[in-house]
């Protein structure tokens, strides 16, 4: 056990000393005190203050950005860590808020659609009137152009004009036999922020994405309260132009009318885009004007270092994002979204984290670095904003290590790896998961595509080998079965709710089990000349 093992070198390090022989970090250090110092009731209890609504939800350039950026730094300060930028903790997001107005509704053929109700929509254009008047529809399966899967939607296209209407996810996931893409596991072509860059790029007027619960992996309600109220995006300095000037989802019900008015079936449509690549115009229009309030402001990342001690040029970097939805106050009775499992559990991770690193008796040979960016929950924006201006050089940037919604349902056997078998950092994993006398596992949806949906992804693109992983669904003993079978009634169904807060009932023993192990992994990796690699069959690699 990684305990013991840790004790003995300690208590050795001194007479390896008086021999006069050279002393590695883990015969010097004190690597089982710093691990065993990260407690459940710690990363309760930062958990606790950030999901409080005097946090107010943790929306990005509100009361409660102030609040949450003050306590990090705040936390920061006390453990003695280095300002990340420069002589500050801060790195500033330049963003567009922009704030549709809820009373408009969407002409889709002879629908008349509600906000909310069956379709959002939105801009990402520096306008405050957009509108698509009378614009052709076009059906265009999965909207994906990818040459390495030899498949193009938009093959001969053209949709300059027009308006798209697409599936969600990728042809996989609902025909895993086929051989087509990665099967139920999604790749990013079947996330929705692809398909609206794709569109874009395409040149088209206005992006409509179907709504399914299952191949989204998550109900109507989600995308209704993720897309209402201030939406992000990064600041450009043509004010995105290059968007699509309307983009949202419409749910299943409305899809089905629009296609039978059509003429077509939906099921066989769908069936024929899940076939090969697919363009169908539909013969039939859309109409819709976005008028929006539009507000440029400054969000920030915060960031902290403790240096390395002999290759402080070189860092490990651990990152989770502070933000949340904020506050609705349309809503009666309860209206913030505190955001305590997503991502409060780990924003405490990090912090936690840091502090044992700081309880080391000396440093690992390269810096340690932690990383709480903003606005993941548009979109990943303070993440993606990094990896485009980043503090820390990507080629001195060894390895991320990604901590999203931290295991509250009590200790486990196995270790679910979203995206598994992507990296060599898997390797390091493993040997931090058996010294807890567990083992890895794939994620247990990997048809949801979690691996495209949390900041590491932002470095992963950029060729950084990134690791994103959490407790599986094996219990570690009966008495955590029964607790996680009763809190799962309680916490399902919370995703991006106002219910997800913070309950002195929950069992932190699993968040601890995986902040210890991550803690274990970014040590390694530190305290060695290793350089992680992405596997061959990853479809990342680094850039430099």
């Amino acid at each position: 056990m990684i305990m013991k093992k840790n004790l003995l070198a300690v208590a050795i390090a001194p007479l390896f000393m008086a021999l006069g022989c050279t002393s590695t970090s883990t015969t010097t250090n004190n690597f089982s005190q710093a691990y065993d110092s990260i407690t459940a009731a710690e990363l309760a209890q930062h958990t606790k203050t950030l999901a409080s609504d005097e946090f107010e939800g943790r929306l990005p350039t509100t009361i409660g950005e102030e609040k949450t950026v003050d306590y990090l730094v705040s936390e920061f300060k006390r453990l003695g860590l280095k300002p990340g930028n420069g002589d500050s903790y801060l790195q500033p997001v330049n963003l567009l808020e922009i704030t549709a107005d809820p009373n408009v509704s969407l002409k889709l053929g002879s629908q008349t659609l509600k906000y909310k109700e069956n379709m959002v929509v939105a801009t990402k254009r520096e306008q405050e009137t957009v509108s698509l008047d009378n614009s052709e529809l076009v059906f265009v399966g999965y909207g994906v152009n990818a040459p390495e899967y030899d498949w193009n939607d938009y093959a001969g296209l053209d949709v300059k004009g027009k308006t798209v209407v697409i599936l969600v996810n990728d042809p996989g996931f609902e025909n895993p036999d086929s051989g087509k893409f990665q099967g139920k596991t999604m790749t990013y072509y079947g996330r929705w922020t692809y398909k609206y860059e794709e569109a874009s790029r395409q040149g088209a007027a206005g992006a409509l994405i179907i709504h399914e619960t299952e191949p989204a992996s998550y109900g109507w309600s989600v995308v209704g309260n993720s897309w209402s109220g201030p939406q992000y995006s990064l600041a450009s300095a043509d004010g995105n132009a290059g968007r699509v000037a309307v983009e949202g989802w419409i749910d299943l019900d409305a899809a089905k009318k629009l296609f039978a008015e059509a003429g077509m079936d939906f099921a066989d449509m769908k069936a024929k885009a899940q076939q090969g690549p697919i363009a169908q115009p539909l013969g039939v229009t859309t109409s819709v004007t976005v008028n929006s309030t539009l507000k440029r402001s400054t969000s920030n990342n915060v960031i902290a270092t403790l240096p390395g001690r002999t290759h402080a040029d070189e860092h490990v970097i651990y990152t989770a994002h502070w933000d949340h939805l904020g506050k609705d106050e349309s809503l009666n009775g309860d209206h913030i979204y505190n955001g305590a499992h997503d991502n409060a559990t780990g924003t405490a991770a990090l912090l936690e984290m840091a502090e044992a690193f700081t309880t080391l008796q000396q440093a690992p040979e390269r810096s340690i670095t932690f990383l709480a960016v903003t606005a993941e929950e548009q979109g990943l924006l303070g993440s993606a904003y990094y990896a485009e201006h980043p503090v820390i050089p990507l080629n001195k940037t060894v390895a991320n290590l990604n901590m999203d919604a931290m295991n509250i349902l009590g200790r486990t056997k196995d270790v679910a790896v979203v995206g598994k078998g992507k990296s060599e950092l898997e390797n390091y994993l493993d040997k931090a998961a058996k010294d807890q006398e567990r083992y890895l596992t794939q994620e247990d949806r990997p048809e949801a595509g979690y691996y495209y949906r949390s900041d590491h992804f932002s470095l992963a693109k950029k060729g950084v080998p990134a690791l994103y992983a959490k407790g599986g669904i094996d219990s570690w003993d009966e008495d955590t079965a029964q607790y996680r079978k009763r809190t799962q009634v309680i916490t399902r169904g919370c995703y991006h709710q106002v219910c997800d807060q913070f309950r002195e009932s929950w069992n932190f023993g699993g968040v601890e089990q995986d902040t210890r192990m991550f803690f274990a992994v970014g040590f390694d990796i530190a305290d060695s000349r290793d350089w992680p690699k992405w596997l061959p069959t990853s479809e990342f690699q680094r850039k430099n």
